[in-house]
């Protein structure tokens, strides 16, 4: 109940914030948040385990509260010593009833506060969080769970990368662009949550030519622009267009032949999920969809729609 009264009162009040702050309930807070549930394995049809449990989740929403809602930069750089922790749930409990609660605080802790980011990322945050969504984008084609689940990740990701898109290159080892394509086709996921996924990609391919090249070799340029040709959501088209945007430069160079693979890519392409089975019709595909990007710029520019990559909309989805 203590918790709660805080959760309320600090609830978009800046002073509330300021308060909590100030008198140390924060750092008792954090406490709690480390210590209340002390084991990964959860068993939640035991009476004190639930309980505490309940607790623990309760820390979480009101830490969330803590540091956002306003954002409160002094408070986020406060829970940044829980990152550790949090790190140690998420790699050791993929469940539901840990990963929710663990996104939405490390989420709204990371927004838009970049020296808070570069921290979560130096103390391996995004390497987990990375680790986390290729096992549940596997587990995606089992069960609807995992697939929704992976989009609270996804969020997440984006929310550790919307402001420093250079730390795209962390994902790059993980292959994470081919794993958030292959979630976006699952049926089950509605169009906000595809909007997220695709507005992901959009900072994962901002800056980082291996995400650009990684989302060409797994047919992700075609997919975008069969989403903007195909939904009336004009966010999720928007983001789309982020994307298509993002890799123009990388889809030139490959339909000139100035992109040299490696030998090891090389024999790599003739195995990609693609129509085209030799690197001739891979160029090919490469100009085909260069010429498709500029038709739908010049579409869009006609109709004033086409948006520049800096709108607010491809700032943090928090």
């Amino acid at each position: 109940m203590s918790v709660y009264v805080i959760l309320v009162l600090v609830s978009n009040n800046r002073a509330g914030q300021t308060l909590v702050r100030e008198t140390g309930c924060i750092k008792v807070l954090s406490q709690l948040f480390r210590v209340v549930i002390s084991k990964h394995e959860l068993n939640l049809s035991d009476k004190n385990i639930f309980q505490n449990y309940q607790l623990w989740s309760s820390v979480c929403s009101t830490l969330c509260v803590c540091v956002n809602n306003p954002q409160n930069d002094e408070n986020q750089m406060l829970c940044c010593s829980l990152f550790p922790h949090a790190n140690d749930w998420l790699i050791n409990c993929i469940k539901p009833e840990i990963i929710r609660p663990l996104c939405s605080f490390i989420g709204l802790t990371v927004a838009n506060n970049t020296r808070v980011q570069k921290y979560f990322i130096s103390v391996g945050g995004l390497d987990v969080l990375s680790q986390v969504l290729v096992q549940l984008e596997s587990d995606s084609h089992k069960t609807l769970s995992s697939a929704k689940l992976a989009v609270v990740v996804t969020k997440t990701v984006d929310a550790c990368i919307a402001d420093n898109p250079t730390f795209g290159e962390v994902l790059s080892k993980y292959h994470i662009v081919s794993k958030l394509l292959a979630l976006l086709l699952h049926e089950s996921l509605d169009s906000e949550e595809k909007f997220s996924i695709i507005l992901t990609l959009g900072h994962c391919t901002e800056v980082c030519e291996e995400n650009q090249i990684d989302l060409f070799k797994n047919n992700g340029l075609p997919l975008m622009i069969q989403a903007l040709t195909e939904s009336q959501n004009e966010e999720l088209n928007k983001a789309a267009t982020f994307v298509l945007c993002n890799c123009k430069k990388i889809t030139e160079k490959l339909s000139l032949r100035e992109y040299s693979f490696g030998e090891n890519e090389a024999e790599q392409l003739k195995n990609i999920n693609m129509k085209e089975k030799n690197i001739e019709e891979y160029w090919k595909k490469a100009k085909e969809i260069l010429h498709r990007i500029e038709q739908l710029e010049a579409e869009e520019n006609e109709v004033g729609f086409f948006v520049s990559k800096n709108t607010e909309l491809f700032s943090n989805i928090f």
